[in-house]
């Protein structure tokens, strides 16, 4: 069994000569009495000594002698004290397998270079303090096998940590910064020289925001976990995190950020733990895009967020864990989707879930959000679908109705206000008739207007008729072509035979003739029929179909025997006016 001794809080102001009488001690705690000196006999007979603890006393210098008998010492903690000075103890080779070295909250003034070159053996350095103390470049010189270190830096320099190959740890406290353009420390790579680091704590203290850089993590390739306080106080970089890609458990706290954009976690595949907690985020919108598909530990605990979408943890597959405390949540029915969520899963625990207090309304204040009752947004809910489904089907049967019943009036309606609109243009601008008649047929009838009906009125008559092939603009939209042709015609003349009545171009040229027949009181049209046609086949066309009925109309079929006789009332007709 090792032998060990604890003298601690005894208030002791220097070492008892009884100590000299325990050669085989191992284990000697001192820590939390008054000890300002050490002499260089207090340890010279305790050679087999493994572990000193003079933590908690007053000590402000270490002479070189005091230890040199501690050869085979390997965890010497003098923190919580008020050393100014090492006077060359750790520089001397009696050192050769200390393993701990904890020097935490020292009164230093600075590390000169080299000051640790005895310490090869050394595994973990503890240098934290919330003083100011200057670092020279090369104090870690010798660090060879070092592989935790925590220091408090206020000056900074890219080749700071180059000499430490091994370390897998790493705990900076930023104490001190200049005023912006004074000094840019962020403005470069501190951490680039430490390829096998895992572990990185970072702490700020009166930092200046416009500092930290999207590369202030680049070379980080093995960096596994990243803990700061007070130091991503800015919109972080989308690029930040791409030199971490296997970071494993990201924290950030205290760092007032508003918001997170979803890219910054992007490069981040391999994320287990993030914690967020001590922000002022407001919104948690940012993780249903930031593709963090392993994340299992999530803590936003003292923010700001009010409302969350339960469809967030949608996109977090993995998630076990989760720590809402201390939010700004509302009882109302924006927060239904989570309450039921957080109540009815199995997979993800809610930490303290039944502890979360309602902040509004007002009237909810001090409830516990998991005791609002959503059963009253989801009738509230199923009544919306309800008249929103009853109106869908009323449009939908609406629809049918017109189309199976009104289609062709609607069709008709439109086409008559389109020609108001374009009389209405002519009459402003007073255009005259440029045709003696525009004439309207099917091309299955083409054969007998080109052979029959145009040499007799041109040829015969002289009428000046609008024909489509010969007289319609080409590139002008089809219904432009027609409108211009009936307007700039005294009359129209309809080829009317069964193929007319089932062309959709035809239709629309007798209504737009109809309106100025019938809205303007102007004679304008003549319905020419090649072959009979019975009255029902013009149930369509009510339009055309009460013309037939009120007055006469030209039917070529009945003037086989006296064509003469229908030219001449074609003649005639085109006089009406």
């Amino acid at each position: 069994m090792p032998l060990i001794l604890s003298l601690k809080n005894n208030k002791l102001s220097k070492l008892s000569l009884a100590l000299q009488a325990l050669p085989m001690l191992e284990y000697l705690d001192l820590s939390e009495n008054i000890i300002s000196e050490l002499d260089c006999l207090d340890f010279r007979d305790l050679t087999r000594l493994k572990s000193l603890n003079l933590m908690s006393n007053r000590i402000s210098v270490l002479q070189g002698c005091v230890f040199e008998k501690l050869k085979d010492l390997e965890d010497l903690n003098i923190g919580e004290n008020e050393v100014i000075a090492f006077a060359g103890a750790f520089t001397l080779p009696y050192f050769g397998k200390l393993k701990l070295l904890n020097l935490h909250n020292n009164h230093l003034d600075e590390l000169q270079q080299g000051a640790f070159s005895s310490l090869s053996s050394l595994r973990d350095l503890d240098l934290g303090t919330d003083k100011d103390f200057a670092v020279e470049l090369g104090a870690f010189n010798g660090l060879d096998d070092l592989e935790s270190l925590t220091v408090s830096l206020f000056q900074y320099y890219r080749e700071l940590f180059s000499g430490l190959p091994s370390v897998k740890n790493l705990r900076v406290f930023f104490i001190f910064s200049t005023p912006p353009g004074t000094f840019q420390p962020y403005n470069i790579s501190l951490f680039s020289n430490l390829v096998n680091l895992t572990t990185l704590t970072v702490k700020g203290v009166e930092l200046y925001h416009d500092f930290i850089k999207a590369d202030v993590l680049s070379g980080l390739k093995s960096l596994e976990r990243l803990m700061t306080e007070n130091f991503f106080t800015n919109p972080l970089h989308p690029d930040t995190f791409k030199y971490t890609p296997r970071l494993r458990s990201l924290q950030i706290i205290y760092s007032n950020l508003l918001q997170l954009s979803p890219e910054v976690f992007w490069p981040l595949t391999n994320l287990e733990e993030l914690d967020l907690s001590n922000n002022n985020l407001r919104s948690l919108d940012f993780l249903a895009e930031a593709k963090l598909s392993a994340l299992k530990f999530l803590k936003l605990s003292e923010n700001e967020v009010s409302i969350i979408n339960e469809t967030i943890f949608q996109s977090l597959p993995a998630l076990t864990y989760l720590d809402l405390s201390e939010n700004l949540l509302t009882c109302e029915c924006s927060n239904s989707g989570f309450v039921r969520w957080a109540t009815s899963n199995n997979q993800t625990q809610v930490a303290n879930g039944y502890r979360y207090i309602c902040a509004f309304p007002v009237s909810q204040r001090g409830e516990r959000l998991l005791d609002f009752d959503v059963r009253s947004c989801w009738m509230d809910v199923s009544f919306l679908c309800f008249v929103s489904i009853a109106a869908l089907i009323l449009l939908v049967l609406l629809s049918s109705f017109i189309h199976h019943f009104l289609r062709f009036h609607l069709i008709y309606a439109y086409y008559l206000f389109l020609a108001f609109l374009y009389d209405n243009k002519r009459r402003k601008g007073d255009v005259g008739c440029q045709y003696d008649a525009f004439i309207s047929y099917n091309v299955c009838d083409e054969a007998w207007v080109y052979e029959v009906l145009v040499p007799e009125l041109e040829g015969q008559q002289g009428w000046k008729l609008c024909l489509h092939h010969r007289d319609f603009e080409p590139g002008r939209p089809i219904i432009q072509n027609i409108t211009d042709a009936i307007y700039s015609s005294r009359k129209t003349i309809c080829v009317i035979s069964r193929h007319y009545l089932q062309s959709e171009w035809c239709s629309r040229e007798i209504q737009t003739a109809s309106y100025r027949l019938f809205d303007e009181h102007r004679d304008v049209l003549i319905l020419l029929f090649v072959e009979d046609v019975p009255a029902h086949r013009l149930t369509a066309y009510h339009r055309m179909r009460s013309v037939v009925k009120r007055r006469s109309y030209l039917s070529w079929p009945r003037a086989a025997g006296h064509p003469a006789v229908f030219w001449q009332n074609v003649r005639r007709s085109s006089r009406g006016q």
